[in-house]
């Protein structure tokens, strides 16, 4: 799977290449693209673990499956039909077509289960974390909160109104505080919510964890690729649901240093998150 993985990131970075010829969209890779179809490029190895399981397991299977029983079907009506057979056959049982039809799905759920197996191990043991976000979802926006070694501070991230896009923005996608994280750095988010279930979704990550009130959910990414992706809560949570989209900018080690100076001062006044202390609270 790791070198599919390379494979299917190879062709996000293609993809990525194409989209930052455009200045208006120049970065953006984890958005949305007229016409588009299918998957966000992946920039994490989950991610693209994700969609070679989907692509080279599933699919198939599907397909398999599904032409399968096409065939059967028209087997059964053009050679079974009462033109050809007046009188009814009256077999009931066929020991070695009961043992084939019982195998073969089990067969086909292991092929599945091993890689799925995997994945669901890739994403659920966390490695040591580099840096850890708390994120808190409420009606409707996000809370993106910082350790204490990175300034300690909080934000609200809210979708931008129509009349307040700027050119290059994206209509519902586009937010005035975008969740803002390095390149290259594992990264650990801790997510809560303060009232309803909501669910913290960014395709390009490999990222679908809800937020759920009282209880902490963990998920992690590294991204080896720069730009603006995007993601939304993916549980209805109410009548704003439509209206919560999460923005994430990834940025070189240099330009977070720089934001993470300006994002001091401009949250200064928000109060200090101790994500350890959360995380210690809610095992």
């Amino acid at each position: 799977m790791i070198g599919a993985s390379k494979v299917i990131r190879a062709g996000g970075a293609a993809l990525a290449a194409s989209a930052a010829l455009t200045p208006a969209r120049a970065q953006v890779f984890g958005g949305p693209t007229e016409g588009g179809i299918g998957f966000l490029p992946a920039v994490t190895d989950i991610a693209a673990d994700i969609q070679w399981l989907h692509n080279w397991i599933l699919m198939p299977v599907v397909v398999g499956i599904s032409l399968l029983v096409l065939v059967l079907l028209a087997y059964v009506v053009y050679f079974f039909s009462e033109e050809k057979n007046p009188v009814a056959s009256r077999r009931t049982h066929n020991g070695l077509l009961e043992f084939v039809w019982t195998v073969t799905p089990a067969l086909v759920l292991v092929i599945i289960a091993v890689p799925s197996f995997r994945l669901l191990t890739q994403q659920l043991v966390i490695p040591a974390p580099d840096l850890t976000v708390k994120v808190t979802a409420s009606q409707w926006h996000w809370n993106y909160g910082y350790p204490k070694t990175d300034g300690g501070f909080s934000f609200d991230s809210v979708v931008l109104e129509d009349k307040e896009l700027k050119p290059g923005d994206i209509r519902l996608l586009t937010v005035d505080n975008p969740l803002v994280l390095p390149i290259g750095k594992l990264v650990e988010f801790d997510v809560t919510s303060q009232d309803v279930i909501h669910s913290f979704s960014v395709p390009s990550f490999g990222i679908k964890i809800d937020a759920i009130p009282g209880r902490l959910n963990k998920a992690w990414f590294k991204a080896d690729d720069e730009g603006v992706f995007y993601g939304q809560c993916s549980n209805i949570c109410g009548i704003d649901h439509a209206f919560m989209p999460i923005m994430v900018r990834v940025l070189s080690e240099k330009d977070y240093e720089a934001w993470l100076v300006q994002a001091k001062k401009s949250f200064a006044s928000a109060e200090g998150v101790d994500v350890a202390a959360a995380s210690a609270a809610h095992p």
